[in-house]
């Protein structure tokens, strides 16, 4: 009896070991698995921090690629150094301050809801506007395109077709990781589509990149300006983004550009349009408020508030 009881005792102890180092391996798997798992929240920590480290890194507003060489400003050039190519009648009493970047998909929203309505005001003599070039995206980005389109934008304005070609630039724009505008042939490709820009002179200049450097000047005003981003727009110095609870329209635009010039004239005529001939077809104010507002977004920079872009982003 004592025999058996022996040999239960000592299966009861085996057993009791045995569950005691299934118990010690199971902890060793958990613990082994918490460790796991911390060590991989920590990495997704850090990976997380760098994404946003790297995020705000790219909408820096770093510059893009170097220009070097003399400065050479476009024809016409106007403004501080002139860093301005001018669309509209010097005596205009409203002007648009348009900082771009022909990159950047926020501009082109802009320029898309706009365009009607600012060249109708160009048009009839109300307004005047001064667009400055930046190289936003290909800082952000990589590439060469915002800095090329920039240049052969210049180049238009040597050759009196920089309005037209701006528009041709901002209505066939790539993708914003597309640096389709980086190839000088894209570029003399839409030149095409301009009557008479397509010329030996305009093709030296862009593929000679002749102002290059002159539009690097252009990017270090616009750091130098702590704008935000692109586009930066301002009518009369004022941002016509600041106020969030009211925001412009194309309409709205409108009205204020042709409020400033018949306050100016203090009768009835509108920056030396005679009374009765300053108001616009009816398919003009049709096409111009009937143009959504611009997009909320935009190509981020440094402090100035700004619409949207690229906005690229």
């Amino acid at each position: 009896m004592s025999e058996k009881n022996d040999g239960a005792n000592r299966e009861a102890k085996r057993s009791a070991r045995e569950r005691l180092q299934a118990e010690r391996e199971r902890e060793k798997t958990r613990d082994k698995r918490r460790r796991t798992l911390v060590v991989s929240a920590a990495v997704v920590g850090v990976l997380g921090l760098a994404a946003v480290v790297g995020l705000i890194a790219a909408n820096t507003g770093k510059s893009g690629g170097s220009a070097k060489g003399p400065v050479v400003a476009p024809s016409g050039a106007t403004g501080k150094d002139a860093l301005a190519l001018r669309t509209g009648q010097d005596g205009a009493v409203s002007t648009l301050t348009v900082w771009e970047d022909f990159r950047c998909p926020a501009c082109k929203a802009f320029e898309d809801s706009y365009r009607v309505v600012v060249h109708d005001l160009e048009a009839r003599g109300l307004l005047k506007a001064d667009y400055h070039l930046v190289t936003l995206i290909d800082g952000n980005m990589g590439g060469s395109g915002s800095l090329k389109s920039a240049n052969a934008a210049a180049c238009a304005q040597d050759a009196g077709k920089f309005s037209a070609y701006h528009d041709v630039l901002f209505q066939n724009q790539p993708p914003e990781t597309n640096d389709a505008y980086g190839k000088n042939a894209r570029l003399l490709e839409l030149a095409g589509k301009v009557p008479g820009l397509d010329t030996p002179e305009f093709r030296s200049c862009v593929e000679n990149g002749t102002h290059n450097s002159w539009v690097g000047k252009s990017q270090d005003a616009f750091r130098d300006g702590k704008f935000r981003g692109t586009p930066t727009v301002q009518l009369d110095g004022k941002d016509i983004f600041s106020d969030q609870a009211n925001p412009l329209t194309p309409q709205k635009l409108k009205n204020q550009v042709e409020a400033a010039a018949k306050g100016s004239s203090g009768s009835g005529s509108v920056a030396g349009v005679p009374k009765g001939q300053g108001k616009p077809s009816s398919s003009a104010s049709a096409s111009a408020s009937s143009v959504p507002s611009a997009s909320a977004s935009s190509s981020r920079a440094g402090s100035k508030a700004v619409p949207g872009g690229a906005a690229g982003e």
